[in-house]
């Protein structure tokens, strides 16, 4: 099973005590970023434009710990920059499942094999391990030949420890929807991944390769492509069967980014994971405080082909909730592939982009300058004492 029974239980029951509490937003998902310095460059990525000063930060152990509790969310995806760079990602990972935590580890797995020592196998924890395609594809995705076959490698070893593992595919404009039935194929058939993690990619505006992402109508022609590959197939998606539906253009949904709240070393990055327009001090002042409905597709420009799971995910699997009976027929007629797709959000009414990263850097530099003067300050104190 894709996701265990005991993690849909108990993420059944948060939603369902959400509701007849009647909290309006609630997150379902941590994105807890100890850092952003990774040991890849991939062209599609645009979550590593930083200077050195910042990519050397880290959050600590206790601020991780921290977060989740400030949080709630049953479920802590711990994504980056690479995690396994963090020194102290094992002891983070440890206290995160000592708290009941289900824990997505999102990796390239390129020190996989070296840290795995750090780790206990847990229903608990899942790595979630980078993997775009077969060799071709995902060598290239991540600009770097050879890559593939260490993934893979890695992929087995965790396995034979007892790890789950899921791999994430992130697709793009050009994928040839053969070769990735024929991905699939491959990492349910011979590396036995407990489940697969598909997205489209996001257009961050900062990516080094801006020629290749999917406007929305390419995302639903692409998926009901891939989705025909898979008629009869024992692939096993660690996602919704309605957030799979929606990719497919069957579901017209709206994205809710509070489901999937960001915690990273400057703060709650405002509004979601995909889009950085400004930090909240604490998770009450990013729910509290921030304009949800200036964000979003149809609603800003920045979002206008966005479908990716961490924005929709939480709106699907809220639907499930609700609509039990939709989501099982679903899962096992399986994914509608022809006739009319629902819906779209019209554009017309978007506000245009804003473009504020190169601001909130110089911001957060010098931030980092004034705390680190202090704290040479309170040392050199401290010595004359």
């Amino acid at each position: 099973m894709a996701v265990p029974l005991q993690q849909q239980l108990r993420v059944g029951a948060y939603i369902l005590k959400q509701r007849l509490t009647r909290r309006e937003r609630y997150p379902l998902v941590l994105m807890l970023e100890p850092l952003f310095r990774c040991n890849l460059a991939c062209a599609g990525c645009g979550k590593i434009d930083y200077p050195d000063a910042i990519l050397n930060k880290r959050l600590s152990v206790e601020e991780c710990i921290q977060a989740a509790e400030e949080c709630g969310a049953p479920i802590v995806s711990i994504p980056g920059g690479e995690p396994l760079l963090h020194r102290e990602i094992g002891q983070i990972v440890a206290e995160l499942i000592k708290r009941k935590r289900f824990v997505y580890l999102c990796t390239n797995a390129l020190l996989l094999e070296k840290k795995l020592h750090l780790f206990e196998p847990s229903p608990f924890l899942t790595f979630s391990i980078h993997l775009d395609g077969l060799k071709e594809e995902h060598d290239t995705a991540v600009c770097q030949q050879g890559v593939f076959d260490r993934v893979v490698k890695a992929i087995r070893a965790a396995k034979a420890k007892g790890f789950r593992v899921n791999v994430n595919a992130t697709l793009f404009d050009g994928a040839v929807p053969e070769r990735v039935g024929e991905f699939f194929d491959y990492v349910t058939e011979e590396l036995d991944v407990d489940g697969i993690t598909v997205s489209p990619g996001y257009a961050y505006e900062r990516a080094p390769d801006q020629q290749h992402f999917l406007t929305r109508q390419k995302t639903r022609n692409l998926f009901r492509a891939v989705f025909r590959q898979g008629k009869g197939k024992k692939w096993q998606f660690s996602q919704s069967s309605l957030f799979l539906d929606f990719l497919a253009g069957n579901q017209s949904y709206r994205c809710t980014p509070w489901g999937n709240p960001t915690r990273n070393i400057f703060g709650w990055q405002r509004p979601c994971y995909l889009l950085n327009e400004g930090y909240a001090s604490s998770f009450r002042e990013l729910m509290e405080q921030t304009d949800w409905d200036s964000y979003g597709t149809g609603n800003y420009e920045k979002c206008a082909d966005c479908m990716v799971h961490c924005g929709y995910e939480a709106t699907a699997v809220t639907d499930t909730i609700k609509n039990p009976f939709k989501a099982a027929v679903v899962a096992l007629r399986g994914i509608r592939t022809e006739g009319p797709m629902a819906p779209d959000i019209p554009l017309d009414g978007q506000r245009p982009a804003e473009y504020v990263f190169d601001g909130l850097v110089r911001e957060a530099v010098a931030e980092m300058h004034v705390s680190d003067s202090g704290k040479e300050r309170r040392a050199r104190r401290g010595d004359a004492a």
